[in-house]
Parts: C-alpha cells; sequence; structure tokens
C-alpha cells in the first residue's frame, strides 16, 4: 500500500465513522421521541373499564353493548401493537453500537508528519502505546531501517489496534514510511503477535535526463534556472575545472548541456540522480564535449570524442589545511635531526597532527607502508608518466591499499610525524619518469588516453549516445 491508497482509505474511515455517529444520534433521539409517545398512550383511560362505567344507562342495551364491545376489541389490537413498539426500541442504540464496531472493525489508521522536535519513540509515545511496546517495536524496525533518521516532514503511516468504544490505542500493527520515493520500509506484527521488518522496492526504471540553456550569469546560477539538480552542477563544473576558467573564460550567452542518469519510480518520480554521462560547454564558438567512460578494469573517466583524456593538473598542496605553510623547499638543505647537508626530495608543509592527505591527482595506490626515515608512506601512480608520494603519515585512511583506484580530492591518509621528523607536517614528492622533481615548479598532468580495445569500446558509448540526442529531432519531424 503506498501512501496516496494509504491517505484515502485513512479519509474514508473517517468518513464512514461521522456517517455512523450521525446515526446513531439519530436513532437515539428517535428512541426517546417514540418512548414519550409510547408511554402517553399507556396513560390513557382503559376502555374495558372506566370507559363501560362512565356509560349512560340509556346506552346499555343488547345492539350498543355489542357495537362497543367490537370498539373495544380493536381499541385493545391497536394499543397491543403499541407496547409490542415500546419493548423493540430501547435496543437501537446497542444495535447502532454494533454497527459502529462492524465498522471500525477495532482498527485506525492515520498519517503523521513528522514535525520539528519529533522523534520516533515520542512519536509513538504519544500515541498512547507503552515504551516497552514501542522499544520493541524499534528494534525490530531497526533491522531495515534506523528510526531514528526520520527527517521534519516526512510522512509514517500507522495501523493500530484501537478500543472500539472510546477509539484509544491497544497495539500497533504495522508502521510504513518511504523516505525515498519507491523504497517503503515496514514493521508489521505478525500471526504470533511478533514485529517483522522488511523493505518493499519498486522495479525502478533508468533515464537519461538531457538538459541544456544559454549563460546568463554564472553557469551555476544559468543550470540551476533551467533546472538542472544541485549534486549535478557540481559534477558538471568538476569536469570541466581543470580545463576551463570559469571567472573569465565563461561569457553571457555560452551555453552548457549535460545528460545524467536517473532512476525513476513506476509513477515516474525521480528516486535518484546518477552520473553525468556527457557535459558540453561552448564557450563562444568552440564546442567542449566530455564523455564518460567506463574501462574493463573499473577506471573510471571523461575524455573527448577522439578519446582523449581530459587532462587534470596535479593539486600541489593535497592537505585539508590550506593554510599549511612550507617549512622546508625542495632542494638541498641541512638535515634537523642527521645534522649534515643533503638533498631534500620533496615539500614539506607544516599541519596539525590528524590533518585530511588528499589523494594529488586520480591514480593507483601503488604503496602504503613504512619506508624508514619517511616513516608511513603512501605512493601513488596517475600515469605512465608521473607518480606522487606522501610520508611522516600517523595513519592510512580505511580501504587504503595498493592496488586500489583514487580520485583527486579523496581521503587517502592523515598528518602525522612518523619516521625521521620533528614535529607533524605532511612530506610531499611529486616523481616524474622515476625522477623526483620540485613539486611547485612543475605542473603534471594526469589521465592516459584511450588506445587498442578500449578506444574501440569508448567509440561505441559515443555513438549511442550521439544516437540518443537525435531520437527527439526524429520524434518532432514525424508529428
Amino acid at each position: 500500500m503506498d501512501f496516496k491508497h494509504a491517505k484515502a482509505k485513512a479519509r474514508r474511515i473517517r468518513h464512514e465513522r461521522t456517517l455512523l455517529l450521525v446515526y446513531a444520534i439519530a436513532v437515539t433521539i428517535a428512541l426517546f421521541v417514540s418512548i414519550y409517545h409510547n408511554k402517553n398512550v399507556s396513560a390513557s383511560v382503559s376502555y374495558d373499564e372506566d370507559l363501560m362505567t362512565a356509560l349512560p344507562e340509556e346506552f346499555d342495551d343488547g345492539q350498543d353493548t355489542a357495537l362497543l364491545t367490537d370498539n373495544l376489541k380493536l381499541q385493545e389490537e391497536i394499543e397491543s401493537q403499541a407496547s409490542v413498539a415500546v419493548e423493540i426500541e430501547p435496543i437501537a442504540p446497542q444495535m447502532a453500537e454494533e454497527m459502529i464496531t462492524a465498522a471500525a472493525r477495532g482498527v485506525n489508521e492515520e498519517i503523521i508528519t513528522v514535525a520539528k522536535g519529533d522523534n520516533f519513540m515520542g512519536i509513538l509515545t504519544k500515541l498512547g502505546i507503552d515504551y516497552a511496546e514501542a522499544n520493541t517495536l524499534y528494534q525490530a524496525y531497526k533491522k531495515v531501517y534506523d528510526a531514528k533518521k526520520i527527517k521534519i516532514g516526512q510522512e509514517l503511516f500507522i495501523s493500530s489496534v484501537v478500543d472500539p468504544k472510546y477509539q484509544d490505542m491497544i497495539s500497533v500493527t504495522k508502521i510504513m514510511t518511504e523516505p525515498v520515493s519507491g523504497t517503503r520500509y515496514i514493521v508489521e506484527k505478525n500471526s504470533d503477535g511478533k514485529y517483522e521488518a522488511r523493505v518493499e522496492q519498486d522495479d525502478l526504471k533508468d533515464d537519461v535526463k538531457i538538459i541544456s540553456g544559454t549563460i546568463n550569469g554564472t553557469v551555476m546560477g544559468s543550470m540551476k534556472a533551467a533546472g538542472v539538480p544541485q549534486n549535478i552542477i557540481g559534477n558538471f563544473i568538476n569536469i570541466f575545472s581543470f580545463t576551463v576558467d570559469f571567472r573569465r573564460d565563461v561569457k553571457a550567452g555560452d551555453k552548457f548541456e549535460v545528460r545524467y542518469e536517473r532512476k525513476l519510480s513506476p509513477s515516474g518520480n525521480v528516486v535518484k540522480t546518477g552520473d553525468v554521462v556527457y557535459a558540453a560547454l561552448t564557450l563562444g564558438k568552440k564546442k567542449n564535449e566530455l564523455y564518460r567512460f567506463k574501462d574493463s578494469s573499473g577506471t573510471i573517466d571523461y575524455y573527448n570524442e577522439q578519446g582523449q583524456a581530459m587532462k587534470k593538473t596535479l593539486d600541489r598542496k593535497p592537505l585539508e589545511f590550506k593554510k599549511a605553510r612550507i617549512s622546508s623547499n625542495f632542494g638541498r638543505r641541512f638535515h634537523p635531526i642527521l645534522k649534515e647537508y643533503r638533498m631534500h626530495s620533496g615539500v614539506d608543509y607544516a599541519a596539525p597532527m590528524n590533518t585530511k592527505v588528499y589523494a594529488s591527482g586520480d591514480g593507483t595506490v601503488t604503496a602504503a607502508k613504512w619506508v624508514g626515515g619517511y616513516g608511513n608512506y603512501i605512493t601513488i601512480r596517475h600515469n605512465s608518466e608521473y607518480s606522487t608520494g606522501y610520508g611522516h603519515l600517523k595513519s592510512y585512511a580505511k580501504g587504503i591499499r595498493p592496488g586500489v583506484r583514487v580520485k583527486q580530492g579523496q581521503v587517502i591518509a592523515y598528518v602525522g610525524s612518523t619516521g625521521r621528523s620533528t614535529g607533524p607536517h605532511l612530506h610531499f614528492e611529486v616523481i616524474k619518469n622515476g625522477k623526483k622533481v620540485d613539486p611547485l615548479k612543475i605542473k603534471a598532468a594526469t589521465g592516459e588516453n584511450l588506445s587498442g580495445a578500449k578506444l574501440k569500446e569508448f567509440k561505441k558509448v559515443v555513438a549511442a549516445i550521439k544516437a540518443s540526442s537525435q531520437e527527439p529531432a526524429k520524434l518532432a519531424q514525424n508529428n
């Protein structure tokens, strides 16, 4: 049962109860009126005794007596019928109550919208359920959905058993919520009276949304006005951020186009937005197009139509703490611990202990281990030309090990002072063709062009995207 049907059912039950209540009141009023009239009939003078006594003697002959006797019999029959009516009428309120109980069947269904300050346990206890049962229900629900995460505006469909007379809650039989369209989390009492939880998932449809527009003001503002979701705007900007200066290169009148994946529920609601599969930015007369491609090894990147990788410049200060000062430059220096002049093969950034260390660029982790004076050390291979190194780390981020693919800006470790170190800092190195170079002077670009089987597969992806863009135009011509 979805929320639409649940709401309709709850409204129908309330409507039925209102009608039954009105009916019960009407029956009760009719009862009192009937009782009042029947009491008046019972209080009338008895025709078989008092009326005969009141008759004048001159009417007391055989014919008149027979006529009177017939009239008295008729009156007795009428009175008898009135008496029966008085005996039947008092059970009407009981009948009305039974009708109300049968219609309600002791079940109440309602939809509660979470308000500011509400929490799951509080909502249940306000409804009248005792804390022990509320906790039992919560623990069962927790197996599929943590009800502590309910948010303001979220709806809870609650079915409960109620006292049919006073409408007090006796027990909750079912709770359902749909925080994301198409996914319902349900906890319900089984035949043994125990709570069981389950998830109902609609079959979602894959869809690609195409939105294009003209830039008037900022790229972000223009895309938002065109209906592009916020997270897709962020991805679009990140895709071009290494090749486009959005402050200087973009002008009013330039154009954008973005195609991104979506998951739709059977009713057509957007359940989830996925990846950008195609992005285009037309600056003046030059159209920059990038296609998303995932190769057989799982590597994902964006390429132009010829399969050339989008070039990304390595981050020269891959730290969360961007104000970190340089405590030691690249080149020959007097070593603070060894007390002799030595070549310093990287740049040292002084930063607080546990500061996040980022991957300088996309690549594959080739080492994450203890390396002598470097202490805990990580190396990342970005392409056939460039690698980067990170030393004196306190610890590695979860999942970081040799062979793992990382994205630029991903947390890989935390600043420490392991190995030969006088204090917490990051030792950062750039290795070009096996030789360590000054990270502050090199403009290292990462990303590998596609070739061979990968390029052939990529061309199929490009052809499919181009074909899908022509379908709307064909439909327009046919219509």
